[in-house]
C-alpha cells in the first residue's frame, strides 16, 4: 500500500510537468517549422528547383505550400492556437520530405534506425506527431479559448 501511495504521488508531480513540456516543445520546433517555411517562401525559385529536382510535381506550387504550411503552422504552434489541427498538415509535410528528400533515410527505419532519427524532418515530425496525441498543453491560446466557451 504504501508503494502506491508514492507513486500516485510521483505521478501527480510527473503530471505537472507535461504542460511546460508541451510548451517547450511547442515554441522551440514551432520557431523552426516558422523559420524554414520563410526560407522556402523567400527562395521560392531555389525551392521550386530543388522540389523538381526531387520529382515533385508542381513544383512551385507544392514549394509555396510547405513553405506556408510550415511558416504558419509553425507560428500557430509557438502561439498555441489551432495546434492539434494544424500538426495535420505538418507532419504530412514531414512526411512527404522523408518520401521525397530523405527517403534513403526512411528506407532505412528497420535496419538502420539511426539515419531515420537523424535525418532532418524527425523531429519536426515527432513534435508535430506529440502536439497532436497530447495537444498543445495549458500554457497555450487553444486552452485560453476552450476555458472562455467553458465558463459561459
Amino acid at each position: 500500500m504504501e508503494i502506491s501511495k508514492w507513486y500516485g504521488r510521483f505521478e501527480a508531480v510527473a503530471d505537472y510537468l507535461r504542460s511546460p513540456l508541451l510548451l517547450v516543445l511547442r515554441v522551440y520546433w514551432g520557431w523552426q517549422f516558422a523559420q524554414t517555411g520563410w526560407g522556402k517562401l523567400m527562395n521560392l525559385e531555389r525551392t521550386a528547383e530543388f522540389f523538381g529536382g526531387l520529382g515533385i510535381p508542381l513544383p512551385k506550387v507544392n514549394a509555396f505550400m510547405a513553405g506556408g504550411v510550415e511558416c504558419v503552422g509553425g507560428a500557430l504552434l509557438v502561439i498555441g492556437l489551432a495546434s492539434r489541427l494544424v500538426s495535420v498538415p505538418l507532419a504530412g509535410t514531414m512526411v512527404v520530405a522523408y518520401v521525397t528528400a530523405d527517403n534513403e533515410a526512411l528506407r532505412a527505419i528497420f535496419n538502420e534506425p539511426e539515419k531515420f532519427t537523424s535525418a532532418a524532418p524527425f523531429m519536426f515530425l515527432l513534435v508535430a506527431v506529440m502536439v497532436l496525441a497530447f495537444g498543445p498543453g495549458a500554457f497555450s491560446l487553444d486552452r485560453v479559448l476552450i476555458n472562455k466557451t467553458e465558463t459561459k
